[in-house]
C-alpha cells in the first residue's frame, strides 16, 4: 500500500475531515519523531501525541516507516515552496539570489530543520529509501527550480553557465558554507542576521566571479 493512501478496508472519509485528521496525525508524528528520533518513536506514542486511537492511525498510515515518509515529503515540499519562489523572468539576478540565499540560510538554520536532518541521517543507514525521499522532496526540488531560473538568465545573456544544475548546487552550497556543518554537530547557535548577510554576500561574490556574464553579453 502506498504510504499516502488510506487503507482499502476502511470506507473513504469526507475529504475535508480526512485532510484535517491526516494533518493532525502528521503534527503528532512530527513532535514524537523530533523528540525521540525515528528508532525511538512508536506508533502508540504518535497516536497519543496526535490525539487519535492506534486504530485510526493505522487507517491513514500502514507503518511507522510510511508515516515518516509522508511527513518527510510534506515538510520538505512545503519548505521548497517557501524558499524557492522565483520569478523566472526577473532580470535582477543579484537581487533574486540575495533574497533566495537569505531565505534559504534562515530556514536551513532553524533548529527544527537541523533536528530533522539529523533524524533522517540517523535512519538512512537502516532505511535508505527515507534518505532518498528526504533528498528528492527538498534539495532536488529546490535545485530544479533554481536551475530553471538560471536557464532563463543564461538564455538572456545575464549569466554564463555551462551546467545550470551544477551552478544551482554551487550557489546553495556557498550560502550555507561553514554554517550547516557546525549546526549539525551542535556547535554554536543558529546564524544571526549579520552572519546570514555575510555568507550570502560572499556566496554572490564567488558565484558571479565564476558565472557572471561576459562583458556586453546581456541581451536584456
Amino acid at each position: 500500500m502506498n504510504s499516502l493512501d488510506i487503507a482499502p478496508e476502511h470506507p473513504a472519509l469526507d475529504d475535508g475531515i480526512d485532510s484535517a485528521k491526516r494533518r493532525q496525525i502528521l503534527e503528532g508524528a512530527r513532535q514524537v519523531f523530533l523528540a525521540e528520533g525515528f528508532d525511538g518513536a512508536s506508533m502508540g506514542e504518535i497516536a497519543k501525541a496526535a490525539g487519535v486511537s492506534k486504530g485510526t492511525l493505522y487507517v491513514y498510515f500502514s507503518s511507522k516507516e510510511a508515516l515518516f515518509e509522508a511527513l518527510t515529503v510534506e515538510e520538505k515540499r512545503g519548505l521548497a515552496e517557501v524558499m524557492f519562489r522565483i520569478d523566472a523572468d526577473d532580470p535582477d539576478v543579484r537581487n533574486v539570489l540575495t533574497q533566495l540565499g537569505t531565505s534559504y540560510l534562515s530556514h536551513m538554520g532553524n533548529p527544527e530543520h537541523i533536528s530533522s536532518v539529523r533524524m533522517v541521517i540517523g535512519a538512512a543507514n537502516k532505511l535508505p529509501q527515507l534518505g532518498q525521499v528526504f533528498y528528492e522532496a527538498g534539495p532536488c526540488r529546490g535545485i530544479a527550480r533554481l536551475k530553471s531560473y538560471f536557464d532563463h538568465q543564461v538564455e538572456a545573456g545575464r549569466l554564463d553557465i555551462e551546467d545550470t544544475s551544477i551552478a544551482a548546487q554551487h550557489f546553495l552550497d556557498l550560502c550555507q558554507s561553514g554554517v550547516m556543518r557546525r549546526l549539525l554537530f551542535a556547535v554554536g547557535t543558529r546564524p544571526t542576521e549579520e552572519e546570514i548577510k555575510k555568507n550570502v554576500a560572499n556566496a554572490l561574490r564567488v558565484f558571479f566571479a565564476a558565472y557572471g556574464p561576459k562583458t556586453g553579453a546581456s541581451r536584456s
